[in-house]
């Protein structure tokens, strides 16, 4: 027992043994020095897979834009895309947090616009917890909707909404801008975030954030100073092809093994190898 544990008072448990991911557990494991997992989702079956193999947040996020619809950006994503497979991704999932982006026009006008929005996604998702790209000047939008009681998890640094402001896909918080980018992520916190996202971030601006907040901070391209990590699982898994930013690592090559899968497939049937008679009804 710690110095710290009161007799008699059970220890929380480890966020690996709670069985579901809240706030709270996200929480404890800053506190206690614990690290994180997120991972992309977009659909019931690998919510499963990635909720068995102990992903602590399935995040639906806005990048199902490029990596499920085939857009150049986020931008073209709506609420209906979102509510639709975050619902999936909620069915398939008993143990992760199940995370949402608001997407692009759905919560800059107005708090009332971004309180409709989450409300909706939570709604008819069955999701848990919205995450919103903002910075402190819209810092209100998302206190609005934590105050409709949906937790938030801000996201700062580069935000891909945002990316024609930012001229494109540039590394944020340094420099000078290592201030705005603490001021961001503190302007989230104050607004009642549950956690903060730093995304292309340099690793000595996101260890300012991390010590600096007392939420949890989530990485994607951030170093490794953050209490979580965040990845898009088709980079992370190898479906997608081509080159990939610095800070993917990729752990299979599933675009290698489908493609050999199904090239054998297209040769079975022009042989007539497939369907075999194992494959076949008779009588």
């Amino acid at each position: 027992m710690s110095d710290s544990q009161p007799h008699g008072t059970p220890a929380a448990p480890s966020l690996a043994d709670v069985q579901r991911v809240r706030t709270v557990h996200l929480q404890r494991a800053k506190d206690a020095g614990e690290k994180f997992s997120m991972l992309t989702s977009y659909d019931v079956l690998t919510a499963g897979i990635f909720d068995r193999a102990g992903v602590d947040i399935l995040l639906v996020g806005d990048s199902l834009g490029n990596t499920v619809l085939g857009h150049d950006s986020t931008l073209p994503v709506t609420l209906e895309h979102m509510t639709t497979l975050a619902a999936a991704v909620a069915r398939g999932a008993q143990r992760a947090m199940v995370l949402v982006d608001l997407p692009f026009g759905s919560y800059e006008e107005s708090p009332a616009q971004a309180v409709r929005s989450a409300v909706r996604i939570m709604k008819e998702s069955g999701a848990h917890a919205v995450k919103i790209e903002a910075r402190a000047d819209l810092a209100e939008h998302v206190a609005a909707v934590v105050r409709a009681g949906i937790p938030v998890m801000g996201h700062v640094g580069f935000t891909p909404q945002s990316e024609h402001a930012l001229g494109g896909f540039r590394i944020q918080g340094r420099g000078a801008a290592a201030q705005q980018l603490l001021d961001d992520a503190r302007a989230m916190q104050d607004a009642g975030c549950f956690a903060v996202l730093l995304e292309m971030v340099s690793a000595d601006a996101a260890a300012a954030v991390e010590d600096a907040l007392d939420v949890p901070t989530v990485g994607i391209g951030a170093g490794d100073v953050t209490t979580g990590q965040v990845l898009v699982w088709q980079d992370m898994l190898g479906l997608r092809t081509g080159p990939m930013p610095r800070f993917v690592k990729q752990y299979a090559q599933l675009a290698e093994l489908a493609s050999e899968a199904v090239s054998a497939y297209v040769a079975d049937v022009r042989s007539g190898a497939f369907p075999a008679e194992e494959h076949s009804y008779r009588g």
